[in-house]
């Protein structure tokens, strides 16, 4: 699923630089921090995946700082994800994010799962087998990592270019441009709370969270209020 994700955005034009590291659980994560121990501080975001073929979960740990974008960019998505996620908190055992958030280190990386580790009786058992994934399951959990990259790529400030009160919307088109969605009301919504939270501080993913919409809802919201000059970034 990884591969199939790093191949896609290889012909993607993005904000960030990305890199997929695949290599053995521990002893990897490791080797590859003490090759790169210079460059480590670069890095803004960071998965670890695992476990992502089952119907379980899904299943977040967040990174050893907690608040980090990663975190609530996941977060996000588990909320509008139609499943039933658990998010812990970290704790330093479980998989290679233990090895990137240690204190010499302290990065922002996540654990992105189905089924929590040890939480299904096959694993680590000769049972584990590819009998308990599925294409529809893969599909899902690559779906959501997709979702959190567009958050991370997107979250973008805005400032409202008419602040003092609410601009006449009617008359620019933008009630009835927003109405032929299927998510016109929600949209509708969001853009009230865009209007008044892009003051310049808050991004479209605070605007998200504080308006209990989608974050696809609220960008796809932004834009056409740029389109008509009311959002600068």
């Amino acid at each position: 699923m990884l591969a199939h994700l790093a191949n896609r955005m290889r012909g993607i034009k993005t904000r960030y630089s990305y890199r997929f590291l695949f290599a053995p659980g521990t002893i990897g994560a490791i080797t590859w921090l003490a090759r790169n121990e210079d460059r480590c501080q670069r890095i803004k975001h960071g998965l670890v995946v695992s476990m992502v073929g089952d119907g379980g979960g899904p299943t977040y740990k967040k990174s050893r700082r907690g608040n980090a974008k990663i975190d609530r960019a996941v977060a996000h998505v588990f909320r509008h994800s139609g499943l039933t996620p658990t998010i812990l908190d970290f704790f330093p055992y479980g998989y290679d994010e233990r090895q990137y958030c240690s204190p010499g280190f302290n990065l922002p990386v996540g654990l992105f799962q189905r089924s929590k580790f040890g939480g299904i009786p096959e694993y680590h058992t000769s049972a584990d087998s590819p009998e308990l994934l599925s294409p529809e399951h893969l599909a899902k959990s690559y779906r959501m990592i997709a979702e959190t990259i567009d958050i991370i790529e997107n979250d973008v400030v805005y400032r409202n270019s008419m602040p003092k009160c609410e601009p006449q919307l009617g008359k620019r088109g933008l009630y009835g441009a927003i109405g032929g969605d299927k998510n016109a009301a929600e949209a509708n919504m969001a853009m009230l709370w865009i209007l008044n939270l892009s003051d310049g501080e808050h991004s479209l993913l605070d605007i998200a969270e504080r308006a209990g919409s989608s974050f696809a809802v609220v960008r796809r919201t932004a834009e056409q209020l740029c389109a008509h000059g009311i959002l600068t970034t």
